[in-house]
């Protein structure tokens, strides 16, 4: 007897959610449908059936999950998705629907990094307030400006994937517009021309945008590191390899 089509949504948005998508996209038995938050004017599609937008909370992502006839969830969200992350495992409780959450490992300091650990970006800026950094590229993302803008006195560079609208959001004063993945030669180049004093970033790990923290180590600079936030419980797993198989053996 022929199984029947298990229909996995998987909340993309990362490498990994791509590679997950490509593989199982010929999969016998599986239907993938990705979902991408749409913060982007250009992303990177991944094979397959892809829809673009959110879901209007738990609440909408439950009536879809029941009106698509979803099997099963895959979270492969940025690991900083709390939003996401948390209305995926409520609605899957709530449905009785099963959920994979797959998080690439974090970074972890070696030998000649100087992390300055923040609980979030608030805590951030309040040590940028107290410090003597002038000069900071803050690698955040253009959607978390907002407890920066009391630090006026500073000067901040802003990479974004897409461009931003002039004016400036204060107290930004430069922004480069990049998509991962960056190399460390460029990376270097990058904290020498605009003489960078101070790097603000994510633990997203991953090798994409890793190379800004070998650069910082390098250059003996300072990174206020703001810790991943912590996840609902379930089962998670930290490489493509273990989702696929998660999702073949899905009964």
């Amino acid at each position: 007897m022929t199984q029947p089509e298990r229909r996995i949504l998987l909340l993309g948005g990362t490498g990994e959610a791509r590679d997950l998508a490509d593989r199982l996209k010929d999969a016998v038995g599986i239907a993938v449908i990705t979902s991408l938050a749409g913060r982007t004017a250009t992303p990177h599609l991944p094979r397959g059936e892809v829809r673009i937008g959110g879901f209007g909370g738990m609440e909408g992502l439950s009536a879809y999950l029941k009106k698509a006839a979803i099997d099963a969830v895959i979270d492969a969200t940025h690991p900083y998705a709390t939003g996401m992350t948390r209305n995926a495992a409520e609605a899957c409780n709530a449905l009785a629907v099963p959920r994979l959450l797959l998080r690439r490992p974090a970074w972890q300091a070696q030998s000649g990094d100087n992390w300055i650990k923040a609980a979030s970006l608030e805590e951030a800026a309040s040590e940028i307030s107290r410090g003597p950094w002038q000069r900071i590229f803050l690698s955040t993302g253009r959607q978390e400006i907002t407890p920066f803008a009391g630090l006026t006195g500073r000067w901040f560079l802003l990479r974004t994937v897409d461009p931003l609208a002039p004016p400036l959001p204060a107290p930004i004063r430069t922004v480069e517009v990049g998509r991962g993945p960056f190399d460390l030669a460029a990376e270097t180049l990058l904290l020498k021309t605009w003489g960078i004093d101070l790097l603000v970033t994510k633990n997203s790990g991953g090798t994409a945008t890793y190379a800004k923290i070998a650069a910082a180590r390098a250059q003996k600079l300072p990174v206020i590191m703001i810790t991943r936030p912590q996840t609902p419980e379930g089962k998670n797993v930290s490489s493509v390899a273990e989702a696929v198989r998660w999702a073949l053996e899905l009964p």
